[in-house]
């Protein structure tokens, strides 16, 4: 059995399509609702250090308190972007996916293929309709 966790809001559908995508590839993760149930501070801190990301680039914009904070501000340190993250846990960029092979944010939704470690059980398109895995069970390119 692969230990497979995804950081999910289903009201977003990158993370619907990445779910999915884990789940084509037979495998039923553990589903953490951040919103519900945020990562503590330091679980944070660690999946960006695995991620291999900056906090910056783990932060959303879209559809959150990011301009209102004044996030946009390059002078702010990871610190308080962390600190905004666990304030407004809305600011946290999903779906972040963590496999035996890595941690990744997955955006776009197929960065998840890169990290699983069992392959596709079959064709995988998009709620969108973009096929991104074939019948064959491997990744179609992008055009």
């Amino acid at each position: 059995m692969t230990d497979i966790i995804i950081y999910h809001n289903p009201d977003c559908e990158t993370s619907r399509n990445t779910l999915a995508m884990i789940r084509n590839a037979g495998v039923e993760p553990h589903v953490v609702e951040y919103l519900k149930t945020p990562p503590s501070r330091p679980l944070l801190m660690h999946l960006i250090e695995r991620a291999g990301i900056t906090p910056r680039q783990l932060l959303r914009e879209k559809g959150t308190p990011y301009a209102q904070r004044g996030l946009g501000d390059e002078r702010l340190t990871d610190t308080a972007l962390v600190d905004a993250m666990m304030a407004h846990p809305i600011l946290i960029n999903r779906p972040l996916v963590v496999t035996p092979l890595g941690v990744r944010l997955c955006r776009p939704s197929e960065a998840v293929l890169d990290i699983l470690p069992t392959p596709q059980q079959g064709a995988f398109a998009k709620e969108d309709g973009e096929r991104v895995v074939g019948a064959d069970g491997n990744r179609i390119p992008s055009p």
